[in-house]
């Protein structure tokens, strides 16, 4: 039986063999104790490893899993395929991602102004002397949020979730910025720091620690932007007695500004004339802008990848709405751009980009079914893409794709494995980055539109693999 739910709390009765809609049904939930699982071996005193034994749980994790043919988010149990349970969401268009540590799925419906979480099941506390695991049934959780108009980009960083919220021209909302922690979501803060604007736009904002770099539009008629809902300068807001102040106004513009991403060191954001690079130097930022080379030519860099580990960002330059697209690495210390020395075969496009765990892999899969893995290399001391290979994901006939819909993928935070969905074969594979192996499938009974990977995040251990 399946337990279904509305993410706005507008309760279904449940039955064995039927579900009908009335005014005055209830959903009874039975929250579940967390499940912790006890040390089962003694280990030496001297072992010289530092496990957290009958405290830390051995997962693979779970999967959330958006289905293309109805409103419905189905959670799986990574260990065994198994189903966990099935949730009805309020609307279609639905958008899914996970929270910044992985326990939470993040719906997001941008034409109902909402974002709604259902809680994976898996968690990790830091009880001090040692990290404390929880395992339990996946749960619709009764926060959400649903004050800012047009969440658009969602974007994290160690452990915060900023959300841009575009505002509409039409109905006069502005543009505001929300930023949280899965302890946000856990305790259901009921209200976030942030941004207001005093006007709408397209825009974006990276968190980082105690401050957030946010986009600022200028008025139409200094703005250096074609599409003037885009904003071309950016703000650092500094987080001060539980408020976000601007501090800064990065002087060097950014037009038409869209796409922007982040390292250790660095804050990147997509411009039309090139990249415009900030980093923190003492008490305030500073910026550059790296030109576009020769092989974008009139496109804009749009989108743009990166890694807490990865010295070099992956850019990607097409047309609005899509079509041709170059894609770039980006060096921000040596603030220089090339164009990656790879190709999409012959009637491909890339369908999804992502870093791995630990950003070691750079991954595009394509229209065609194949996931192209690259690895970063060290040459003469700079940093270059080189494709490692290909797995084909696929043995469909791709132009039975469903309408509407693409192969999409998620990467784990606890191994060295990328999970893609075939909406066409309805199924869901594993594929382990070292090996570029299939090695495990998850059956479906619905085509599957997006998938997203929770759990608990860890470091993942030396494999030997020889390359």
């Amino acid at each position: 039986m399946k337990k279904l739910y509305k993410l706005k709390l507008i309760a279904l009765a449940i039955s064995t063999t039927f579900i009908t809609a009335c005014g005055d049904a209830e959903t009874n939930i039975v929250e579940q104790d967390p499940i912790v699982v006890e040390d089962e071996h003694d280990h030496d005193d001297d072992d010289d490893h530092d496990h957290d034994d009958g405290y830390t749980i051995e997962s693979l994790g779970r999967l959330a899993v958006l289905a293309g043919d109805s409103n419905e988010a189905s959670f799986f149990d990574l260990d065994d395929n198994a189903l966990l349970d099935t949730f009805v969401l309020n609307d279609e268009s639905n958008t899914l991602s996970a929270s910044p540590d992985f326990r939470y799925a993040v719906i997001t419906n941008r034409t109902q102004d909402y974002l709604g979480f259902i809680d994976g099941g898996m968690w990790r506390e830091d009880h001090g002397e040692h990290l404390h695991d929880y395992e339990q049934g996946p749960a619709f959780s009764s926060y959400e949020l649903t004050s800012g108009s047009r969440p658009t980009h969602l974007i994290t960083h160690d452990g915060q979730l900023a959300v841009f919220y575009d505002g509409d021209a039409d109905s006069g909302t502005v543009a505001s910025v929300e930023v949280l922690t899965d302890n946000n979501i856990t305790s259901a803060t009921a209200t976030l720091p942030g941004i207001s604007y005093d006007i709408n736009m397209h825009g974006v904002a990276e968190p980082r620690g105690e401050h957030l770099l946010s986009t600022i539009r200028r008025d139409d008629s200094e703005s250096t932007s074609v599409a003037k809902v885009l904003p071309d300068q950016v703000g650092v807001y500094y987080f001060h007695d539980g408020e976000y102040e601007l501090e800064q106004t990065l002087e060097v513009t950014c037009p038409d500004l869209h796409g922007a991403a982040q390292n250790h060191d660095y804050v990147v954001f997509g411009c039309s004339d090139g990249v415009l690079l900030t980093h923190q130097h003492d008490d305030e930022y500073e910026a550059e802008k790296i030109a576009n080379i020769a092989a974008v030519g009139d496109l804009r860099i749009g989108s743009i990848y990166g890694h807490e580990d990865s010295e070099t960002f992956i850019g990607v330059a097409s047309g609005h709405g899509g079509g041709e697209a170059v894609i770039v690495t980006i060096n921000p210390a040596t603030a220089q751009m090339e164009e990656l020395e790879w190709q999409l075969a012959d009637g491909a496009s890339a369908v999804s980009y992502s870093f791995s765990a630990h950003g070691e892999h750079f991954l595009i899969l394509d229209s065609l079914g194949f996931l192209n893995v690259f690895s970063a290399h060290d040459h003469d001391g700079e940093m270059h893409w080189e494709l490692e290979g290909q797995v084909d994901i696929t043995q469909a006939n791709v132009t039975t794709m469903p309408e509407g819909m693409s192969f999409s993928m998620t990467v784990a935070q606890n191994g060295q494995f990328a999970y893609v969905a075939d909406p066409i074969a309805q199924h869901v594979v594993q594929v382990h980055l070292e090996d570029l192996e299939i090695e495990s499938e998850l059956e479906l009974t619905f085509p599957p539109t997006s998938i997203t990977w929770l759990g608990i995040a860890q470091e993942i251990e030396d494999e030997d693999h020889d390359h």
